[in-house]
């Protein structure tokens, strides 16, 4: 080979090490001769693959090689018990990288093999051989499926065939384990962000509401000192910082509530009426004040309740504020279970324009409309996010003749 090969083939085998420390795949020290493997437990599929082979091929044994830079592991083996030997005596690694099965009656009369300590009798004396490399999707090649006799036997076409297939099963099963482990791993390191998110967020909002509570007291009581003229400019800035206060209270406490959200739920069984009425005495000088009818079709939920009552309240309070001015506002919240539970909150209101429906749905964000009350732009994602905690999600569309219809898919029930 030229430098220029032999620098490809190196590149190539530094990213095929790479993978296998990404496999994570077991690996231990070997003096030259095989070593009995007592740190890695065999998946049973994997041991299972094994026996399959063995059965299919009419071979005595069978083995997972893993090839790594200087050694090979026998990760799952029958007929004989797993070890780790020498990159330099391992049969399959003289085969491995070829991208298709060798398979041999006699592999004492194959040059490649008559001088293996494997074959030539230093450590055994093989003579039926065939071994298929284990390529990933990505095109890496990890070692071996191996099945070997001490008899001399040919391997049919559909024994052969066999092999293979259960070859690929074997990287399946390994690309699969890996998979889980990403998958296992992302979600803890999302539910420590979750912990972390929260306890800055209680920490922050701590620190932020006893003073703002002070600012908030101290207008209000600014605001009844018989010293200061009710139609004054001092009466007038006393009621700005104390409406800015509560805003800035208020948003806080969102805050607060969004971070809480989107962790472990617990489901129980409960009526849509039953969280509906807690909903309905919250806002209830809301619903005077806007002379609101809110109508509620009943249906049978399996929700967490704290979780879902914080989420109606939210789109009902939103259904109420963002109403059509001089109209009294009509709501409809509806419940149904089929495959999946679903609410709908129906409003006929200012409605969402098309192109702001997604992004609405997203933290902080507000539409900054003439004639929109104030707002944090924090309870819609925390409904958002009630939703994906539920294993569903939340979308709007219009209502038709105008307004709003929010769909919350709240996930199957358990």
């Amino acid at each position: 080979m030229s430098v220029l090969q032999v620098h490809e083939v190196a590149l190539q085998e530094l990213a095929r090490q790479a993978v296998l420390q990404e496999y994570r795949l077991p690996y231990g020290e070997a003096d030259g001769l095989p070593v009995e493997k007592r740190d890695y437990e065999t998946p049973p599929e994997l041991l299972n693959l094994v026996k399959l082979a063995v059965r299919v091929s009419g071979m005595d044994m069978g083995v997972i090689n893993i090839i790594t830079a200087d050694q090979q592991h026998q990760i799952a083996a029958v007929g004989v018990d797993a070890g780790v030997c020498s990159r330099e005596d391992s049969m399959c690694s003289k085969v491995f990288t070829s991208g298709a099965i060798t398979a041999l009656a006699d592999a004492s009369r194959d040059p490649r093999f008559a001088e293996n300590p494997f074959v030539n009798g230093g450590i055994a004396e093989v003579r039926s051989y065939a071994s298929v490399p284990l390529v990933t999707t990505a095109g890496y090649a990890l070692g071996a499926l191996c099945v070997f006799s001490l008899r001399v036997h040919p391997f049919t076409a559909d024994q052969r065939e066999g092999l293979e297939i259960l070859a690929r099963q074997v990287v399946e099963v390994l690309e699969l384990q890996f998979k889980t482990r990403q998958l296992v791993e992302a979600l803890e390191v999302v539910r420590r962000s979750n912990e972390d998110l929260a306890g800055f967020a209680a920490r922050v909002s701590h620190d932020l509401k006893n003073p703002l509570t002070a600012i908030l007291g101290y207008a209000e009581l600014s605001e009844q000192d018989d010293e200061v003229e009710p139609s004054g400019p001092a009466a007038r800035y006393f009621s700005i910082i104390r409406g800015s206060a509560s805003r800035m209270l208020t948003t806080v406490e969102e805050v607060l509530a969004f971070s809480r959200i989107g962790g472990a739920i617990t489901r129980r069984p409960v009526r849509l009426s039953t969280m509906m009425n807690s909903v309905l005495q919250d806002v209830l000088p809301l619903t005077t004040s806007y002379d609101a009818v809110v109508t509620v079709q009943d249906a049978q939920l399996d929700v967490d309740q704290a979780q879902v009552t914080a989420l109606l309240q939210n789109l009902v309070s939103n259904a109420i504020k963002y109403s059509t001015p001089d109209t009294p506002p009509r709501i409809e919240v509806i419940g149904h279970v089929g495959e999946t539970q679903v609410l709908r909150i129906i409003d006929h209101g200012k409605g969402i324009d098309p192109e702001d429906r997604q992004r609405v749905l997203e933290p902080l964000v507000r539409l900054q409309r003439d004639g929109d009350p104030a707002g944090s732009g924090i309870g819609l994602a925390t409904c958002a996010r009630i939703a994906t905690a539920h294993d569903g999600l939340i979308s709007i569309t219009g209502t038709p003749g105008g307004g709003t219809t929010v769909t919350v898919d709240l996930g199957p029930a358990s």
